[in-house]
């Protein structure tokens, strides 16, 4: 049934050139759908048409397959199309992402707002499109919300964007409207946050206060909660998880050919082992004895790993491996649930897969060193320096048919980002006469091998199973590039937050203690700093605010009030941190009217030290002062940043966005408003897991490597907010920066 209340408009004039959008929107009513294709279309240099289901028929509601018409017409008269429908489940999208083609990009734009906000616009708008409005408003939002199912990017959308405030629905709108007519965006998902699909606690109350036309709120407009998603460990269904590659963030989901569909999202929860074929990529093994063997490999241990799975992974739609394992696993009645194929990058299952693993296995070489290319050459390169030096720290090289249980050192990014705690090197028989150790197409030895190979594996697994138990669950690591989850207590969170700001070498070897887990927007109070546990390496900083005499040597500046010293891990050229010497005052939200003069001393301090760098140093820096919104270390302190950016230590998307997003609360904006409002504004930490985007010209970059590149030669002028009031120091001849 067509719940959707949508339809569509007129057209822009003009053809686009370059390559075609179709921007699904995804939102309930009341959700801003309508107002982001307006403000698109009045100032986009591209010519856009909006598909708009409410006003269809000739100005009055039309129906799915009529949009459908609109929009490939649209799309063959070289337009781009915003699908203005709420498009809230996969059915109701699967059709729309099927007009994708080698020529147009589908994306989506998920305008994930409260519950209460889009309820509360509904009722109070007059004149709507469809009609829906007052208090009949509200049951309809309602019914939408139970069936809520957001999109990923296997069902075929090259690009993701989820908003949660308006903040970011403008942001949006930004993104698009600076699209010239060959400009493409990066694929993947971004902004995603971690769903529960719940509605707020305070919702029945606020809809009972609803005044709809009688007065009264229909009973069908009180607020449930929403069915949970589909489970995804569900044991009668086989399937078969499909990427495009190396790199490839869209995903799809294909079945063979008569299959019924299936949509099956593979929980995060569970011990789960990838691997790849071995052997039979490089080393040339028959596919047809290699998939024998796996299959009965599988089959003698997937009895043995209690709720653990097994997932054959290939970089290809097309693999011969994958497609005749499957079959012989089916044949063999393997239980599903437990082992699976799955088409993606191994190194990127669960940012860009939704596929969450504990543990990958790694086609080594007998060198066990990154040379090569494929999965050896990916997992390395992936996992960075850190898993080279663990893996030699425990062998030097290894033989055919053996496997070693490496760790993955909780600073890799692998770890940080994909979840992934061990990685398991298994070297297998070579047929290849190119390679070392060729067997010569001996396959009694070779089968003998490649037997011993998985048999090395799954044991090896299953080791890491025995020892960590319950506690190797991907969805309790941290994840760096997609989300950030506060009250982590892997060992990644504390290194991750070492690299962040100044960090004691005596305190390198404390642990972190939970912490506050609030989205953190507009906290009143000392509510923030009292919730939040400062563990021992988090209070460095305020070890040497209070204990300067022990700290001599790190020390730039010392006066009653402030110290000056050097960010332990810059983010740039040049990076200080200005703290205060003051009790009781951990981080921005402890800050009162009372603390006014303190804060404007450590402007002063600041922004004399940024002046001395650009006369002495660098007349060519930029600098920007400012405080985190929530930072990692106690003790106030501000930022005295260059925004060149040119650093070895910016590392993720959590470093860039803590300083080039709203989250990085600029000293003279902090100022004025504890002067007027007698605190200071605090924003989500969910800004953190906001796209890279470049602090000059705010165009879009897939990650830190590609961005990096990009800043260093771009010449664009800085956004004109950025400019005002001082908030950017340059040369002092420019007199652009002044003090407060």
């Amino acid at each position: 049934m067509d719940m959707d209340l949508d339809d569509s408009s007129a057209a822009t004039s003009g053809v686009q050139k370059g390559k075609r959008l179709l921007v699904m929107l995804v939102g309930a009513p009341g959700s801003g759908k309508s107002t982001l294709c307006e403000n698109v279309m009045r100032a986009s240099k591209r010519p856009w048409v909006r598909v708009c289901q409410d006003i269809i028929g000739n100005g009055k509601s039309g129906t799915k397959a009529q949009c459908l018409k609109s929009a490939l017409s649209a799309l063959d008269g070289g337009k781009n199309v915003f699908i203005d429908r709420c498009n809230l489940d996969k059915e109701q999208r699967t059709e729309f992402v099927k007009l994708g083609s080698p020529q147009i990009d589908v994306h989506a734009v998920v305008l994930d707002l409260p519950a209460q906000l889009c309820i509360s616009r509904s009722v109070k708008r007059i004149g709507h499109e469809g009609n829906l409005q007052g208090g009949k408003a509200a049951a309809v939002v309602n019914r939408m919300l139970q069936k809520k199912e957001l999109p990923k990017l296997n069902e075929g959308f090259s690009r993701i964007m989820f908003c949660h405030n308006d903040a970011e629905i403008q942001d949006a709108i930004n993104t698009y409207n600076a699209l010239g007519p060959f400009d493409d965006l990066p694929h993947g998902c971004f902004g995603e946050r971690n769903h529960e699909t719940k509605i707020q606690a305070g919702i029945m109350k606020f809809m009972k206060k609803i005044d709809g036309p009688s007065g009264t709120v229909p009973k069908e407009s009180r607020v449930q909660s929403p069915a949970p998603h589909q489970s995804s460990d569900r044991t009668n269904h086989k399937f078969d998880r499909q990427g495009d590659g190396i790199g490839s963030t869209n995903l799809s989901e294909k079945q063979e050919k008569g299959n019924k569909e299936t949509s099956i999202c593979p929980s995060s929860d569970i011990p789960t082992l990838a691997f790849p074929s071995i052997s039979t990529a490089d080393f040339q093994f028959d596919h047809d004895k290699a998939s024998d063997i796996i299959v009965e490999k599988v089959g003698e241990f997937i009895s043995k790993l209690g709720n653990a799975r097994l997932v054959l992974v290939d970089l290809s739609h097309g693999s011969k491996i994958l497609s005749l394992v499957k079959a012989k696993a089916a044949r063999k009645n393997i239980d599903s649930s437990k082992f699976f194929t799955f088409v993606g990058n191994i190194v990127n299952l669960s940012t860009k897969g939704g596929l969450c693993c504990s543990v990958i296995a790694n086609a080594a070489n007998w060198r066990l060193k990154s040379g090569g290319g494929g999965v050896n050459a990916a997992i390395f390169n992936a996992a960075g320096a850190d898993l080279e030096a663990a893996t030699r720290a425990r062998a030097k090289m290894l033989h055919p048919g053996q496997a070693l249980v490496v760790p993955l050192p909780s600073a890799s990014p692998l770890y940080l980002r994909e979840g992934v705690t061990h990685v398991i090197h298994v070297l297998g028989p070579n047929m290849n006469p190119q390679r070392p150790n060729c067997l010569d197409n001996d396959y009694n030895e070779g089968c003998k091998l490649l037997r011993q190979a998985y048999t090395s594996l799954f044991e090896g697994f299953m080791s890491i199973l025995k020892m960590h138990g319950n506690e190797l669950k991907p969805s309790q690591m941290l994840r760096g590039s997609d989300c950030h989850l506060d009250n982590c207590k892997q060992d990644s969170d504390q290194k991750n937050k070492r690299s962040d700001e100044y960090l004691l070498e005596n305190s390198k070897k404390s642990r972190c203690s939970p912490v506050d887990t609030r989205d953190g927007e507009a906290v009143k109070g000392n509510e923030r700093s009292r919730a939040k546990g400062w563990s021992s390496w988090s209070q460095a900083l305020y070890q040497i605010a209070m204990h300067p005499e022990r700290h001599k040597g790190d020390i730039l500046e010392l006066t009653k009030d402030v110290i000056v010293i050097k960010d332990c891990y810059p983010k740039a050229c040049k990076h200080l941190l200005v703290l205060a010497r003051a009790e009781h005052l951990d981080c921005l939200s402890d800050v009162r009217e009372e603390h006014l003069e303190l804060l404007r001393r450590m402007h002063g301090v600041g922004l004399k030290w940024a002046e001395k760098f650009l006369q002495e140093d660098d007349p060519s820096l930029v600098f920007r002062l400012g405080y985190h919104s929530v930072p990692s270390m106690q003790q106030l302190h501000l930022h005295v940043i260059s925004q060149d950016f040119n650093s070895t230590h910016l590392k993720n998307k959590k470093h860039w966005n803590s300083f080039n997003t709203a989250f990085f609360r600029d000293s003279v904006d902090v100022i004025e408003e504890v002067s007027s409002n007698g605190e200071a504004g605090i924003h989500d930490e969910g800004l953190l897991a906001m796209e890279l985007r470049c602090h000059r010209c705010r165009s879009a970059h897939p990650n830190i490597p590609r961005l990096k590149w990009h800043i260093g030669s771009c010449k664009a002028a800085f956004p004109v907010a950025l400019l005002e009031n001082g908030r950017l120091v340059f040369r002092p001849t420019s007199a652009m920066a002044t003090k407060p």
